[in-house]
């Protein structure tokens, strides 16, 4: 089955009820689903028009939009095969997919990946067409289309092409934290099966009246995945085209539903610390005890029993006190939000749970069509990864490797034989490259990337995330990466919370210059030195970090020092800034 036919379920199901939204013109609009049916077919019927056959490779270079799914979709119902580009890609990166994968066509987003894509096109063998998403794009050349115009006048009546499990869907390029990108392939039985296992998992009641919000990039697995299983399920989804503006969308659309990585998490869990620390003795008692009843209640809905009643009275006025006030910041909805795409500390879990907001944690690859394993409902091991869904076979190989076997896998690399029989076992197992341990009830804990674990020049095993996460809870941190390979002790590039900082140099009475400057005083390292001594008090001696450097910016997805779902690229970091590094080694 084509996994596109959802179009079809949902357009005789659902005719009149919202499918998509969007913002046009600073007002969100949405599409019904018949509309977006509609939308999705004149589109298909505009690529065929324009020579794209079923197999052929049709590339979207673009932010989130309603665009970016249209095109998708409409790529998906001719059988031909959607090749996602970062939009933080550069000309050089956007090359490299869109040669490889000999895509014909490509939806560009705005005027600099336009410029980037016609460039590309004047060189290229493949890449015949360029559509732009959003007339907002002044400057197009002859030869390239405005969406709008391009399907303004295909007809809206289409037969979704047939597909059977085992045919390619999409080639999505890992951004990968090292080496060239490899065209990961996932097939319409891929996706179907995946949607299917979450579906018997969770035991949605009326998924049909969520409404999820598409806040990560569409061109990662993760938000791709997610979105077309709401779309699958007939859930609304309204598409983020800004991700600055999230704090003033959740609020404007209030969704019920939405996934996002750690750190979305931990910079709401180290603000809300925050704020209850700079507050009166009344409001820190009134924090202090709201959570003690949120976390009770959260304690005994984890293990499935009874909340007394005189529990749920107190939990309803701690709900009403301190719970709901940050809940509306973020809309005010939210119930469901899976979290994936690096780990998450338990604290963080623990204090999302007391305010009576499920994080479903998870863990997958693009090569696993995301989801291996989450988080039920009950039951759940905080710290965890959760359980594995659907078929999903899971063992403990060498040197505690991850293996995984099930309907999620992927077929393989794109135009790489070599590298696909190397991520596999002889007898069949995807080997994932992280290291983890199962307990006796199945719950998987991830313990690390085995390419990050690090060897101390006194031989001792440093697993960097666990203290990086840590050290990327507290208020003042934006970005951590702990150095240890080879070195006589650990060592840590930290990015400060620039925001949070900003209110500290006002109460130091320190005068604002740069942040160059900023960073190198005396009395900001003493600060950090403090915070890093009292998070890592519980660390055995080898594993605590005896120095760190404080950087005057940001690590930068644009300069390729941090991949989409902001894992930092350990190999780049490290030689961008190895001079600092070797500073702090320095006798």
């Amino acid at each position: 089955m084509n996994i596109a036919e959802f179009l079809n379920v949902n357009a005789e199901k659902h005719a009149l009820k919202p499918a998509i939204g969007f913002k046009s013109k600073e007002k969100w609009k949405e599409l019904s689903w018949k509309k977006f049916r509609n939308m999705v077919f004149k589109t298909a019927n505009a690529l065929k028009e324009a020579g794209i056959q079923e197999g052929d490779r049709v590339a979207i270079y673009s932010d989130n939009s309603a665009e970016w799914i249209t095109f998708d979709l409409a790529v998906l119902s001719i059988g031909a095969i959607t090749v996602p580009v970062y939009s933080t890609n550069n000309q050089e990166q956007a090359a490299y997919i869109l040669e490889d994968s000999e895509s014909k066509i490509v939806l560009a987003g705005n005027q600099e990946q336009y410029n980037s894509c016609y460039e590309i096109s004047q060189k290229s063998d493949f890449l015949k067409k360029i559509i732009v998403a959003k007339k907002t794009v002044w400057s197009i050349n002859e030869g390239s289309s405005y969406f709008e115009d391009f399907i303004s006048k295909s007809s809206d009546v289409f037969e979704i092409c047939p597909k059977n499990d085992d045919d390619l869907a999409t080639l999505i390029y890992t951004s990968g934290t090292t080496g060239i990108p490899k065209g990961v392939m996932l097939t319409h039985g891929n996706f179907k099966n995946s949607f299917n296992a979450h579906f018997d998992f969770f035991n949605f009641k009326n998924f049909e009246n969520e409404h999820s919000l598409a806040f990560l990039p569409l061109s990662h697995v993760f938000e791709r995945s997610w979105t077309l299983l709401s779309l699958y399920g007939g859930a609304k989804v309204s598409f983020l085209e800004n991700t600055k503006l999230i704090a003033s969308t959740l609020t404007e659309i209030k969704p019920t539903m939405m996934c996002a990585v750690p750190r979305f998490y931990q910079k709401i869990y180290s603000g809300v610390n925050e704020m209850v620390k700079e507050g009166s003795g009344t409001k820190k008692k009134i924090f202090s005890w709201a959570m003690n009843v949120g976390s009770e209640v959260a304690e005994l809905k984890r293990t499935g029993e009874k909340i007394p009643f005189g529990l749920n009275l107190k939990n309803s006025v701690a709900n009403t006190l301190v719970f709901q006030k940050i809940k509306n910041k973020m809309g005010g909805n939210l119930w469901f939000m899976p979290c994936g795409g690096a780990s998450i500390s338990p604290e963080v879990t623990r204090f999302f749970d007391a305010m009576g907001i499920h994080l479903t944690v998870g863990y997958g690859l693009t090569e696993t069509t995301a989801t291996l394993t989450a988080f039920p409902f009950t039951k759940y091991k905080h710290g965890s990864a959760g359980i594995a869904l659907g078929d999903t076979q899971m063992k403990i190989g060498e040197n505690s490797e991850i293996l995984a076997k099930g309907s999620g896998i992927m077929k393989g690399y794109y135009k790489k034989p070599q590298e696909t029989t190397e991520v596999f076992t002889e007898d069949g197992w995807f080997k994932t490259g992280d290291a983890g341990e199962f307990d006796e009830n199945g719950n998987l804990t991830i313990t690390d990337r085995i390419k990050d674990l690090m060897k101390t020049s006194n031989g001792k095993y440093i697993a960097p995330q666990p203290i990086e996460n840590m050290l990327s809870n507290n208020s003042l941190i934006e970005q951590v990466m702990v150095v240890a390979e080879g070195k006589p002790f650990v060592t840590a590039l930290i990015v400060p919370n620039f925001e949070f900082l900003k209110l500290q140099l006002e109460k130091l009475n320190i005068p604002f210059t740069s942040w160059k400057e900023i960073v190198n005083l005396q009395q900001i390292k003493e600060l950090y030195h403090q915070q890093i001594e009292q998070i890592q008090s519980h660390l055995s001696g080898f594993e605590k970090v005896k120095k760190f450097a404080l950087m005057s910016s940001e690590f930068e997805i644009s300069s390729g020092e941090i991949t989409p779902t902001l894992k930092i690229k350990r190999n780049i970091v490290l030689k961008k800034y190895g001079e600092i590094i070797d500073k702090m080694y320095a006798k």
